[in-house]
């Protein structure tokens, strides 16, 4: 693993942690760009094998607002995708090696949109990974309203029920009917999930991102203006489900392609959080685009 120095960077709302790993093969002839790694709630921890796979770049990655090492201060506003974006460029000046290139995951993808969008020439190429963007959606008002289900259900009833609900909406298939809101709530237990409320609240996923990503709009216009070269992206094993599909509309609203990466929405994963997805074939397809 190449070496990672690790520092914090205050910024509106939040106090930030981050990570540059340093080349651990640099090349003299290298021409490779710095890049940035990130998720949303996923912090840096969960990029661990994907970071591996890059020796040659400098990687920068971040734990989001209010997830593992980076803390929310009160002093400033929720955190929402453009917050975050607003964020992001404060890590890209600090560490001052741009432009960048980009690959962003799942929230992050969503975050990495709206950096896009605010501060176009700090990236290069922008690899975005499974936006849950419901905007983008023909069905985007029941998938936004799903999800302020699932943090109103996480604020009512705690953890296991918001994520049970959570895991519900992001694996189904196809559009979403309105009948999908009426449907009863699932048992928290067929997924292994707390039935009990422990009655703690501020979870990064549940109680931080559902509270304001799915009401967050991009400026497709401005994003098509930009210099950065947007590369929606999907898991060919992801099916019809929400953050796959929200891929490919966005690749449509850009009129451009979307590209299909190995495995599903935690393909890049390689044992971390117990999962393991297809690490070695998504990051060599990963780096083929980023060329």
């Amino acid at each position: 693993m190449p070496a990672t120095k690790t520092a914090t960077l205050s910024v509106p709302g939040a106090v930030l942690t981050y990570d540059v790993h340093d080349p651990s093969e640099p090349s003299e002839s290298s021409t490779a760009r710095p890049l940035f790694i990130i998720g949303s709630p996923m912090g840096a921890a969960g990029f661990a094998t994907l970071v591996s796979h890059f020796p040659d770049r400098t990687v920068v990655a971040y734990d989001p607002p209010g997830a593992d090492r980076s803390t929310l201060t009160g002093a400033g506003p929720h955190p929402d995708p453009a917050t975050r974006g607003a964020a992001l460029h404060a890590i890209a000046e600090a560490v001052g090696l741009g432009p960048y290139d980009l690959f962003a995951s799942s929230g992050g993808a969503v975050d990495g949109l709206a950096w896009i969008q605010q501060f176009p020439h700090d990236l290069v190429r922008a690899v975005l990974h499974e936006p849950p963007l419901a905007a983008v959606l023909p069905d985007g008002d029941v998938v936004a309203a799903a999800m302020d289900d699932v943090h109103l259900t996480y604020e009512s009833h705690g953890f296991g029920a918001g994520m049970a609900k959570f895991i519900v909406l992001v694996s189904t298939e196809g559009e979403l009917a309105t009948q999908f809101l009426d449907q009863p709530a699932p048992d928290p237990a067929q997924f292994g999930l707390p039935t009990a409320d422990d009655g703690v609240r501020g979870d990064a996923l549940l109680g931080v991102n559902m509270r304001t990503m799915q009401h967050w709009t991009p400026a497709i216009a401005a994003v098509a203006a930009s210099t950065t070269h947007v590369i929606p992206a999907f898991g060919a094993e992801s099916g019809e489900t929400m953050a796959a599909r929200a891929a490919r509309a966005l690749a449509g609203e850009l009129d451009i392609e979307a590209v299909a990466l190995p495995g599903d929405h935690a393909a890049f994963l390689g044992g971390e959080y117990g999962q393991t997805g297809k690490p070695e074939e998504f990051a060599a397809a990963l780096r083929d685009i980023l060329v």
